[in-house]
């Protein structure tokens, strides 16, 4: 019996360590940004014509956000919000930045640390997979920004078949958009990719987690799909034969690469038990462009480039099972900048970052411990087109132009159909000095965007010429 007990305190002890070890084990992030994606573009949004099983199974297994946000309503701006876990306006990244690889200012300024800086003081390896768009000098390059790996391309979009990736430099473009026929990059060196895009991207983020599975991970899975230009192999193309609008095909042949892609990075989790351990986040880096890609924004008005709904609120999901709630639906108001928050916070490490960020940590709101609101308010800023909107509550006030006022109730009216701001005057002041207050904090845009392309070549004739150091 004496013997018994013994044993019996001794199998306590060890599953108390066991449990204490795995509480202490900082968490692996991979956070999957698609590109271009409609809002009504997967599953667990309404979505009927395109499957997206491995999609919809993330959201299952944790949590999806009705009112999940970006910061920005185009890549760039979006993705150096996500980053960072700052609104992008406090540093001047308010255009689409430009492939300029002679450039070290066109892009992520070097005063902002990102996300893979603040966890490799943590210990944590960091690969960035995809589509960079922080800048094309080579000290904007990933591996100059905190990563440990780069497999992928700095321009801000990118051809799918290997076949037509034919420049070996940057310095070979002859203009803006030749940087999407540029080799692909592994770190510093330019590699011969054979696979369709996608399905490379996927299979390097399932290596990675092999590669790294005793020690954490931070894997920034950047597709550039379903980002235009629209194309897809036979294998995705033949599933779709449902669908008789070649754009829409296409489309959403792309959009099931993406999905098996997740599948896959799904499975690999599960198979090295890594998944009870890692914290994935899927969502896309703006609102769909319904009119250049067929993509599908459901009942939300607008579409990439606007301020309305539809520019700015994405598919949004979260997994982390045992920590975060399974089949969970959120409906406050969350955003892109929480990402980098919410990490942070379960490194079980005091992490010292360069600046403060704007996002906040989820966690406490999924699992029920805070009931408040992640954000008493959200801020949006189109600089050049003079847009702005802030979000506090149900109240949506949207600045068009600098000058004219249009106040949405988001609880009643998600389609922003109804203009209320003539009969809630009181609500558009004060949202208005919320917002002007806030604005005060930012900078004006830093750099030239895509619209002022044809000016940037007039300033910068050497734009692709290498230069002597």
């Amino acid at each position: 019996m004496k013997r018994v007990l013994l044993y019996m305190l001794f199998l306590t002890a060890v599953s108390a360590a066991c449990t204490q070890e795995k509480k202490t084990v900082p968490p692996n992030l991979i956070v999957i940004l698609v590109d271009d994606m409609g809002y009504a573009d997967v599953g667990f949004n309404g979505c009927t014509d395109i499957p997206t099983p491995h999609i919809d199974k993330l959201a299952e297994g944790g949590v999806r956000f009705t009112n999940g946000y970006v910061s920005y309503c185009v890549c760039g701006p979006s993705r150096a919000g996500l980053l960072t876990g700052r609104y992008q306006d406090r540093f001047g990244f308010s255009r689409n930045p430009l492939f300029a690889p002679n450039d070290l200012e066109m892009g992520l300024p070097l005063s902002e640390e990102t996300l893979a800086d603040a966890l490799g003081k943590a210990g944590y390896k960091s690969l960035a997979i995809g589509k960079w768009h922080m800048g094309a000098h080579e000290s904007l390059h990933p591996l100059k920004r905190g990563f440990d790996d780069f497999y992928g391309f700095l321009s801000g979009g990118h051809r799918y078949f290997p076949e037509e990736l034919t420049l070996n430099d940057p310095f070979e473009a002859k203009s803006q958009y030749d940087g999407y026929k540029t080799r692909l990059l592994r770190n510093y060196e330019r590699v011969d990719e054979t696979e369709y895009l996608t399905d490379a991207f996927s299979r390097e983020a399932v290596s990675y987690i092999e590669e790294n599975k005793d020690n954490p991970f931070f894997i920034y899975l950047a597709y550039n799909a379903p980002h235009a230009p629209l194309q897809a192999t036979e294998k995705y193309l033949s599933r779709f034969d449902n669908i008789s609008e070649k754009k829409r095909k296409t489309y959403a042949a792309m959009v099931s690469a993406v999905d098996d892609g997740v599948g896959l990075i799904l499975n690999k989790l599960a198979e090295l038990h890594l998944d009870e351990n890692t914290l994935v986040v899927f969502l896309s880096d703006n609102g769909g462009p319904e009119n250049h890609n067929a993509s599908d924004n459901g009942v939300l008005r607008g579409q990439k480039g606007d301020l309305f709904e539809g520019g700015i609120r994405v598919p949004f999901a979260m997994k982390w099972p045992g920590t975060i709630p399974a089949g969970e639906v959120y409906d406050n108001p969350v955003i892109s900048l929480d990402i980098f928050a919410t990490i942070i916070a379960q490194t079980g490490k005091e992490i010292s970052l360069k600046n403060e960020i704007d996002g906040t940590n989820l966690i406490p709101y999924l699992n029920g411990q805070n009931k408040s609101l992640p954000h008493d308010k959200l801020f949006w800023r189109k600089f050049d087109a003079q847009d702005y909107a802030i979000r506090r509550g149900d109240d949506k006030l949207l600045i068009k132009g600098g000058e004219t006022n249009m106040l949405f109730d988001l609880g009643t009216d998600i389609s922003e159909a109804q203009n209320v701001s003539q009969s809630n005057t009181d609500r558009v002041d004060e949202l208005t000095k919320e917002f002007r207050k806030w604005s005060e904090e930012m900078q004006d845009p830093i750099f030239m965007g895509l619209r002022e392309d044809k000016k940037y070549n007039e300033l910068h004739p050497d734009r692709f010429e290498k230069l002597k150091d």
